[in-house]
Order: C-alpha cells, then sequence, then structure tokens
C-alpha cells in the first residue's frame, strides 16, 4: 500500500522566495518579484534572500558577484523593503540549505529534472549546462522549505520548479513520518498579469537576452532603451493594436486604468504614433520610480546600514533554518557529535 501524503497547514502562511544577484536588476525583476515581495512583506511573516550560490551557475566572476548581491539589497531598500517587518539576507549566510539539498538529491530521480523546461531553455539561450544548473530546482526546494515557507511568489516560468518542491515536501513527510510532519507543502502565488513584461526587443525582459530596462536607468540611459523599444512598421496615420504592441504592454504595467484606456482608444483611433507613446512610457517610468531613485542615492552614501541589514535578516533566517534542519536531521537519522 502506498504510503499516505503528509500536509501542513497553511493558514499563516510563511512568505518565501529569493532573487538571484546575476547583473543589474530590472523591470521584468520588479513586476515580476520584487513588487510582490514588498506587498506581502506588509502582511505576512517573510524571508527574502539573495541567492548567490544560483548565480554561480551562470556567473562565476567574485568581484561581480559581490557587487551584485550588495546591490540587489540597495535596490529592494530603495523599492521600500522594510527590514523591520520582514528578513532580507543573503543565501550564503545559511550554509543550511546546501545541506537540505544533499538530502533532497537523494530523494530526486534524474528523469524528473530532464523535464525542466527551465533548464532546457537556459541551454538554448546559450548558458552552460553545468550540474548546478541542472540541479537548480532541487536548491531552490531547500530554499524554501528550510524556512516552513508556505506561500512563494513566483513568475509564471518558475511554477514547474515549485511543483517539484511540493513533490519533494510530499515525498521527504512520507519517507519519514513524523507527527506532525516535519516539512510544509507550499503554494505558489503567481500574479498573471505581470507573468511576462516584454523586453525592448519585443521578447521576455531578461538579462539573458541583453533586452532589459533597469529600475535605477534615468537619462540618456534611459531614453535611449526607450525609444529602442521594437514596434511594427504601421504609419502614424493608421489605427493600432494596442494588445499587440510592447510599448503599451509597458504603459499597461505603469499608468492607471484611466490613463490605459485612453492611450488605448488613441491608438484604435489613428494618428497616435509609437513615438509618443514611447514618450509617455518615459514619463511614466520617470515618475513611478523617482523617490526610489533618490532613496537610493542617500542608501549608497551608507553602506554599513545596507550590510547591517543583510548580517541581522542572516541572523534571523539561520536560526529559523537551524530548527527545521535540527528536525530533519533527526528524521533522517543524521548523527551530528557537535552542538
Amino acid at each position: 500500500m502506498a504510503a499516505k501524503s503528509h500536509t501542513v497547514s497553511n493558514k499563516n502562511p510563511v512568505v518565501v522566495s529569493g532573487i538571484q544577484p546575476s547583473g543589474t536588476l530590472h523591470m521584468g525583476n520588479y513586476f515580476g518579484a520584487i513588487r510582490q515581495h514588498i506587498d506581502f512583506h506588509d502582511r505576512h511573516e517573510a524571508y527574502f534572500f539573495i541567492v548567490n550560490y544560483h548565480a554561480l551557475t551562470t556567473l562565476q566572476d567574485a568581484e561581480a558577484l559581490r557587487r551584485y548581491s550588495v546591490e540587489v539589497a540597495l535596490d529592494y531598500l530603495a523599492l521600500g523593503f522594510d527590514p523591520e517587518k520582514a528578513n532580507l539576507f543573503l543565501q550564503s549566510d545559511v550554509p543550511e540549505v546546501t545541506e537540505l539539498a544533499w538530502i533532497f538529491f537523494t530523494l530526486t530521480p534524474v528523469s524528473q529534472l530532464e523535464k525542466s523546461v527551465a533548464f532546457k531553455e537556459k541551454v538554448a539561450q546559450g548558458l552552460s549546462a553545468n550540474a548546478g544548473l541542472f540541479n537548480y530546482p532541487i536548491l531552490q526546494a531547500a530554499d524554501i522549505l528550510i524556512y516552513g515557507g508556505t506561500l512563494v511568489p513566483v513568475g509564471a516560468d518558475q511554477k514547474q520548479n515549485i511543483e517539484i518542491c511540493r513533490n519533494l515536501a510530499q515525498k521527504f513527510n512520507d519517507r519519514y513520518p513524523q507527527n506532525p510532519p516535519v516539512l510544509p507543502v507550499p503554494e505558489p502565488y503567481i500574479l498573471d498579469r505581470v507573468a511576462v513584461v516584454p523586453g525592448i526587443d519585443g521578447r521576455k525582459m531578461s538579462k539573458s537576452y541583453d533586452n532589459t530596462i533597469g529600475i535605477f536607468d534615468e537619462g540618456e540611459v534611459l531614453k535611449k532603451k526607450v525609444m529602442s523599444i521594437v514596434t511594427d512598421s504601421t504609419p502614424i496615420k493608421e489605427p493600432k493594436d494596442p494588445d499587440s504592441c510592447n510599448v503599451f504592454a509597458l504603459i499597461r504595467l505603469f499608468g492607471s486604468e484611466e490613463l490605459v484606456r485612453r492611450i488605448a482608444a488613441a491608438y484604435r483611433e489613428g494618428g497616435y504614433g509609437y513615438g509618443q507613446a514611447k514618450k509617455e512610457l518615459l514619463g511614466l517610468i520617470d515618475a513611478y520610480f523617482a523617490g526610489a531613485r533618490d532613496r537610493r542615492r542617500d542608501l549608497e552614501k551608507r553602506p554599513d546600514y545596507v550590510l547591517d541589514v543583510l548580517r541581522d535578516g542572516g541572523k534571523r533566517g539561520r536560526a529559523r533554518a537551524r530548527v527545521y534542519m535540527e528536525k530533519i536531521r533527526s528524521a533522517t537519522g543524521l548523527i551530528t557529535t557537535h552542538s
């Protein structure tokens, strides 16, 4: 008879999510993850971590990794993350996560990882097919479950990885039954409206495609990127379909409902050019991130504060991870002879 599946109640969600420090954060990161993180940290117990172990799968430049890791923290704080409300820290400050990943390796069939859509897409983009990239979903599962995470805000492209995580939690609880079960079975939280943010070439905005608009780009750098967004060749006087336009897709993210309706109507009427739409988008971006840019400039003058936030968050994150790791070691029969 198959073992009965064990689950843990998600009545009081523990929100967990990570972000890679593999380059400058862009608007796809903001609308696909960071905005949700900041919203959740106002309402729930939350652990957000800068996944520098994950970054090693694609970034093997020590100085760049150090720089990007701190810059991600800087960006979060500038965008409104409050370290008094939730935890922000470095993945590498919680080494228990890699210990848990090893345990999960022993429960994961290779065939399951071979079906990973994300792995295949990244290799197709030219990334090295290294073992770290192949096993990425296992470390991601450890990231989530080491803190007892029950709610995971992620992009739609991560849904398969969360299913692997759920499967691992259920498999662990079945293989090593305890009362109550050791691991919760987390739920993904996917905001479909911003699942894919278009880059300047029309593909999904991604560092891999070199088609991003940075969250803190401004001045001529920002203007050049916005004005280079790919559009079709429909003449100004002709009606246009806003729903097939990359510029309008970005306007929809920044504009009020009233403004979005007005611009959509102008597209359909004709006489409204893509250049005009790009100028509107440029103004919207400038206004939206103006306050965050000011805060970021202030934070750049206070590097010790940023490191203190990471240090304090790491201490709290590791304390919680140790509680779960002790239960996991006990359940699996792993003996340690030190305190």
